[in-house]
This record gives structure tokens, sequence and C-alpha cells, in this order.
């Protein structure tokens, strides 16, 4: 079905799917198959080995495309998988320029895989786009950013820094993990290559593990298609039918999201045991009319961090909710809360974390689709 000119929603359930030929059933079924049968040498239906292709993955990666506007998708066994498969595009001597603040583990894997395999990794803010473009030279290869950050929710112009990879011949990859498609769209904005950690809330139940890269340029899907198959960190098909799931009711849900961040954000900011709130939707969030222009709303994480910033402060507020569960990950129907500086981003030094802004009482929430007073009640408790 041709649904390159239909909105969101019906993308979300219908873009890159057809109802299965063999059967007619209307969801794609799992192919629990690593093998398949050639009438000949070379004669097949256009499946061979399931690492290369499984009809299952084929329908999520096409579905993938068609809600990021993009052409291409590509699912690995982890978000990570996916950022290793980036960075296996480049060579020694080549050189990234990463926002500051970001993903503990996306830290991770610059620093301590590729850096020893002579990449050189540029970690810098990016709310200036001239600081960006003050570090680029005739070795830099590629700018990887996340907008919103995780877990300071900085906004970054995705169209500046496309038009400062386009005239320096550059990719620009963007991890589009917390705005979603629903709200954010990079390949729009210029972007090359759009990654997802799909454990989040493409799948959006915590029940599976996942990455996926989309791309709009054939040459550069050819190049991840390469390295996915030689590499061989694909996710398998049940995996691929839990997204495909949870992608139908994406826009439903984050939209909940939204709705409910919303009012948790602005709770937040009248409570006096808290410091600072961390939230794209207010008008004084840095680059606020930045998320405005190229977002649909503000998403439903929101950090903030408590009066005195005392570790022990965000250790109890933590330890005590009970409708918000303690937790690694976010965009799960559920609500999750959790603490950066010892959580998911203890991988980055302290030092690096601070100058970022991860203090150590610091509490990322992912606020989920429960009632929002009933979370609101939840937080008044624990703070109190």
């Amino acid at each position: 079905m041709d649904t390159s000119k239909s909105k969101f929603a019906t993308k979300a359930i219908h873009g890159g799917l057809e109802p299965d030929p063999a059967t007619g059933a209307i969801m794609t079924p799992i192919y629990q198959t690593s093998t398949y049968i050639q009438d000949g040498v070379g004669n097949h239906k256009g499946y061979e080995y399931s690492r290369t292709l499984n009809p299952t993955r084929d329908a999520l990666e096409k579905n993938l495309a068609a809600i990021e506007n993009g052409n291409y998708g590509a699912c690995f066994g982890s978000g990570l998988a996916a950022i290793d498969a980036v960075i296996k595009m480049l060579n020694p001597g080549d050189e990234v320029i990463s926002t500051n603040d970001l993903y503990g583990g996306s830290y991770r894997i610059f620093k301590t895989i590729f850096e020893k395999y002579g990449i050189v990794f540029h970690f810098t803010p990016m709310a200036n786009p001239a600081d960006v473009e003050a570090l680029v030279n005739d070795n830099t290869k590629l700018i990887w950013a996340e907008t919103p950050t995780n877990p300071m929710m900085n906004i970054i112009d995705i169209e500046a820094l496309a038009a400062i990879a386009k005239k320096n011949n550059i990719l620009l990859a963007v991890d589009n993990t917390f705005a979603t498609p629903y709200l954010q769209r990079p390949i729009d904005l210029g972007a090359d290559i759009v990654m997802h950690s799909a454990t989040k809330y493409l799948g959006g139940h915590s029940d599976v593990v996942m990455g996926a890269l989309i791309m709009k340029d054939e040459e550069v899907a050819n190049e991840i298609y390469r390295i996915q198959n030689s590499s061989g960190g694909v996710t398998g098909p049940m995996d691929s039918f839990l997204v495909l799931r949870g992608i139908k009711t994406l826009h439903l849900r984050v939209q909940r999201h939204c709705e409910n961040g919303a009012k948790i954000a602005h709770w937040l900011k009248e409570q006096p045991s808290v410091d600072k709130v961390f939230w794209p939707g207010f008008e004084d969030h840095p680059n606020h009319d930045v998320a405005k222009r190229q977002m649909d709303d503000f998403g439903g994480m929101i950090s903030f961090s408590m009066k005195g910033n005392k570790m022990e402060d965000a250790h109890r507020v933590v330890a005590n909710v009970k409708l918000f569960s303690l937790a690694e990950s976010l965009g799960g129907v559920e609500s999750l809360i959790g603490h950066p500086a010892t959580m998911t981003h203890a991988s980055i030094p302290k030092e690096e974390r601070e100058k970022s802004g991860v203090s150590d009482s610091l509490i990322r929430l992912s606020v989920g689709v429960e009632d929002a007073d009933d979370l609101i009640a939840d937080l008044a408790q624990a703070l109190a």
C-alpha cells in the first residue's frame, strides 16, 4: 500500500506493509526460520538466510522507513548495535563530532571501543551550531546528534547541522529516540541517518531490545546493509513482530506521553524542593524556539534537579515512589524514574558528566500513560 502521501497515523498502521501473500493474514507473521528452500541455485523467493533478510524484519524495516519519511530501514539487536554499524562506516583517522550531552552507552562505545581503532571523537555542546562548525576539519566524516538530548533535554537545530554537513560533505546522524517520528522527522530536516533505540517508544511496552537505522540515500543504505549482514548484529523475527505491533499505537501512546509530561513538568516547576526542571516545552528552555519549529510536541521525558544538589536527596526520591518504577530504559507505557549519574550515565566520568549538567541530584522521568493526577500524587509523596 502506497502511504507516501498519508498522514502519520495511517503510516504507522499501514506504511510499507501488505497482508501476508500466502494466507492474507493482516498481521505480518513471525517467520521463525533460519533458512529458505531454493528451487535451484540462486532461484529463490528473495530470501536465502535470515541474517541477511527475514520477512518479518523486512516488513518492520519498510514500516520504519515509511514513518520516518526515509527510503530504507535496517534493524539491529539493540540501539548500540545500530550505532556500531554507523561508526563501522568510518576508517582510522576519521573524526566524529558528537554532542557532549548524550546517552552514556553511546559515549562508552565511542570512547572504549572505537577510539582505540584510531577514530577521533570530539564532544561539544551543540545548542549553538557555530560551535559544531568550528570543529570541522578535513578528517571530519560524521556529526552525531541527539535531540532532545539524554538526560538534559537540550535541543539541537537539525536543519542547521544538516547545512554544515552538506557544505562539508559530512554525514549527519540523529538519534531520534526521545522524540520519535511522531514528533520529529530528522530526514525531512536534512539528516542522512536516523537512529532509534526501538526498545523505547517504538516498541513501547518494555518487552523488546532493538535498534534501528533509517536512511534516504541508496548509497548510504547499501553500506549499512553490507555492515549489517557482515557483522550480523540483526534482530530476530519475534522482536521484529513486537515492534511492528508497538508502532501501530505509537501516535496514540506518544500523544498521552506528551499530555502527561506537560502536566508533570509544570507541576514540578512549582515544588519548593525542586531546583531546575528540564523539559523542552518551557518557553525559557534553551532553544525552545527550535523545539517549537522542528517538533510537533515536547515529549514525555523530563529531568529535574533537587535544591542543594545532594545525591542522597535524589536517591531518597527515587526509592520512595510507588507508581513510578526505579529502572533503566524509557518509553514504555509505564512511568519510570532513574538517577542518571549512577545509572544510565555512570560510564561517563564525573567531570565530563557535570560539564554537560548531569549533577548528582539530577533525576530523569520517563512519563508513562497512566492517569497524570495519580503520577503527580506519587511524586508529591516521594518529594515530601
